[in-house]
Formats: structure tokens, C-alpha cells, sequence
């Protein structure tokens, strides 16, 4: 099953993260007014006026400090969430190669999450054009350690560079990024909001205009991981991310790093821009969930900027070393991918991912357990090869159902 909810040692964590912010990254009383506008600000400009935002956004000391302390905690939560349903083993020794790591988010993330690694040793490339976002970054790390009594064994490198790469080609230009060393590869490689940045300004009409960014991404991405490595991708959880994650999951295939989560196969992917199925562009890869136990600073900070949160969505992709992909004669799995939602007759579906394409899994028993987004599944297709009128997707029941 997929885990759609924070254990409690990571809640515990994470709800010191607000007061831990404030103490680290104190903001003078004059100042304090203006931060619930200043994150709306931001949130505007990551959003409705992307065009508008310098790239250099973190180098401001008023968009740094709306960051730290609205959106570095709840990409917190997202990760948090996230990583521990990813089967991704890390050894001693092993290389991390972080791009556009922000406040060193992802690192934080793994440290919270995932506390086995905590005493592994690690080298983390921590990459971002904005040099003060590093510095906040590792000061707000090290304070997370300290608050834990936890002795870091991770090497954090601050590599100040710009790697947005617009007008160039990314697949080579990654080979050049500097402070990097020479003829090492990392064994995990991760992007997280990094992308939509790059590709926010295209039409949602120019599909291989995106289709390109994807293929160079993945060639950025390929050329910077060893052989056996892990790539993830997480990007915002809207339809234009969905669009992106399928195109880059095609290119990684190419470049034989088959994806290892969401995905249940190495088919074409149902909702790829195009395809018969999903040409009416309703429906795409994310995965949302129902958020609990946050921190009343948090919670009371949000609703000053007008920016109140009741889920976290997100889209990803892990590709590289994991299961071996699905073969045909094997017994088919599904992703659900969608909340679950009423059907006549008393019955209750989810969308779900397949090599047989999009589904609609269809269950008499509505519960947590039997139809939650991200969980795997296995489904019993109908013998006719039935499909729903609305959507165009297979059905299929759960197993044991029907």
C-alpha cells in the first residue's frame, strides 16, 4: 500500500519546522508585517505572473524570507510524504547530486524521512543559482541536526550555479557544470520544482516544445547519474507537470532508465499528450492527499497570505535501478491515480495506470484501504473489454471483487 500519511516521528519533526525557521531566520518586528504579502507575492509570481519573475528570485531578501517560512515547509510536507514510498537505497559513499535544491530542501527531506540514512555516509551536490538560498540552506540544515542531537554524516557541497539552461542544450552543458567532480556520477539524481521553471512560459498548446525540454532534461539528468543510479523528478501537481513527467518518462526510457514509480510498466503512457485517450486533456498524472497535524504557525501564516491548503498534490517520476519492469503474462498492476469517486448502482471508482492503458477500477466496498491515490493494485478487466462511455478507459474491478 502506499503510504498517503506522515508517520508520527516525521510529524513530531515536522512540526517544530515553523518555530525552528523563526528562530533561525529572525525577521526584524518592522518587517513582519509584510511577510503574509510578501508570500502572496511570490506565490503569484510562481504562478499567474511567472513571466514576470526575475530568475534570481531567491537573491531577495523579502521573497527568500517568504519562502523559508511558507513554501520550504510545505515542500517539507510534499517530500516527506513522498520519499518513503520510493524503495531508493542509498550505500556508503554515495553520491547525491541535488539541482535546484533551493534551501536545500530535498535534503532536509531525506534527513526527516528517511532517519536510516541519517548514519550513512553521503556526498549531496546542492545546486541553485541563488547563493543565498544555499547559505540559508545549509545554516537551516545544520540547525535541523542540532534539534535532533543528530550527528551529520553528509558532506553538503554548495555549488552556486545557474543551470536553467534555457538557450542551451542541456544533455551537454550538464557535463560542464562546475565544481563538480571530475568522472564521478551520482547515484541518486534529483530535480524537485525545478523544471517548471524552465517550461511554465510555453503555450499548453505547444506540445513539442515541451516534448524538447523533456528530452534535454532527461539527457541532463542521464548524463549526470552512474549507471545504476535513481532519477526522481517531483513537480507541482497541475496538468502542464503531468504533460512533462510523461514526456520525460518516454526520454528516459530511451536512454534505458526505465521508470520505477508511479508507473507499473514500461508501455506507452495513457495519459501522454496525444494518445487517443487523453486528447481531451482532463486528466493527468498527480496524486493529492488530505493533510493533518500541521503546525498552527504554519496553518495561521497560510491563512494571512490568502493561501489556505486542505491537500498537497504533486507529480513524479522515478526512474533507473528498481523491480524489473512488468512482462507480458505477468499478473497486471495499476497505479490508482485519482480520489475515489461515486458510481451507480452503489458502487465506487478511481482511475488507475496500466499497460493496458487508463482504467477504471470499480469496487463495491468504498474504504481508505481498497481505493487510495498511489496505492498498487491489481485488477480483473472485464472479459469484453468494456470501457467506460465517459472517460474511454478500460474497466476493471479489484481483485477478489469480482
Amino acid at each position: 500500500m502506499f503510504q498517503n500519511e506522515l508517520p508520527q516521528n516525521n510529524i513530531k519533526i515536522l512540526k517544530k519546522i515553523p518555530a525552528l525557521i523563526k528562530k533561525t531566520f529572525p525577521i526584524p518586528e518592522r518587517y513582519k508585517k509584510e511577510l503574509p504579502s510578501d508570500i502572496a507575492e511570490l506565490s503569484r509570481l510562481l504562478t499567474k505572473k511567472r513571466g514576470e519573475r526575475s530568475l534570481s528570485y531567491l537573491s531577495r531578501p523579502n521573497f527568500l524570507n517568504a519562502y523559508l517560512y511558507y513554501f520550504l515547509p510545505w515542500n517539507l510536507y510534499r517530500l516527506c510524504l513522498l520519499l518513503p514510498n520510493l524503495n531508493i537505497t542509498l550505500s556508503p559513499g554515495g553520491i547525491i547530486t541535488d539541482l535546484g535544491c533551493g534551501p536545500l530542501t530535498f535534503t532536509a527531506a531525506l534527513w526527516i524521512s528517511l532517519p536510516e540514512t541519517r548514519n550513512i555516509p553521503l556526498e549531496i551536490n546542492c545546486i541553485d543559482r541563488s547563493g543565498p538560498a544555499l547559505e540559508a540552506g545549509k545554516k537551516f540544515f545544520t540547525a535541523l541536526c542540532e534539534t535532533e542531537n543528530n550527528n551529520v554524516n553528509w558532506k553538503i557541497n554548495l555549488i552556486k550555479d545557474d543551470i536553467d539552461l534555457r538557450k542551451t542544450n542541456m544533455a551537454s552543458s550538464a557535463r560542464n557544470t562546475a565544481n563538480i567532480k571530475k568522472n564521478t556520477r551520482a547515484s541518486l539524481v534529483c530535480a524537485v520544482n525545478l523544471y517548471n521553471e524552465i517550461y511554465e512560459n510555453l503555450s499548453h498548446n505547444n506540445t513539442e516544445g515541451l516534448r524538447w525540454i523533456a528530452v534535454n532534461a532527461a539527457g541532463f539528468m542521464h548524463n549526470q547519474a552512474a549507471e545504476n543510479a535513481f532519477i526522481l523528478t517531483v513537480e507541482p501537481g497541475v496538468p502542464q507537470s503531468g504533460r512533462f513527467i510523461s514526456f520525460l518518462r518516454d526520454s528516459l526510457i530511451e536512454l534505458n532508465r526505465p521508470p520505477a514509480s508511479p508507473c507499473t510498466h514500461t508501455s506507452p503512457c495513457p495519459l501522454s499528450p496525444g494518445t487517443q485517450i487523453n486528447n481531451n486533456k482532463k486528466r493527468w498524472c498527480h496524486f493529492a492527499y488530505k493533510i493533518a497535524n500541521i503546525p498552527k504557525e504554519l496553518n495561521d501564516l497560510s491563512l494571512s497570505a490568502g493561501l489556505p491548503k486542505e491537500r498537497l498534490t504533486f507529480s513524479f517520476l522515478l526512474a533507473g535501478r528498481a523491480e524489473t519492469p512488468q512482462k507480458s503474462g505477468q499478473t497486471e498492476k495499476a497505479r490508482i491515480i485519482s480520489d475515489a469517486f461515486t458510481l451507480p448502482d452503489n458502487q465506487f471508482g478511481c482511475y488507475g495506470c496500466s499497460a493496458k492503458g487508463l482504467i477504471l477500477l470499480k469496487s463495491d466496498k468504498h474504504s481508505k484501504e481498497n481505493l487510495s491515490s498511489g496505492d498498487l493494485v491489481t485488477p480483473i478487466f472485464d472479459k469484453n473489454g468494456q470501457r467506460d462511455k465517459k472517460s474511454g478507459a478500460l474497466t476493471a474491478y479489484l481483485a477478489g471483487e469480482k
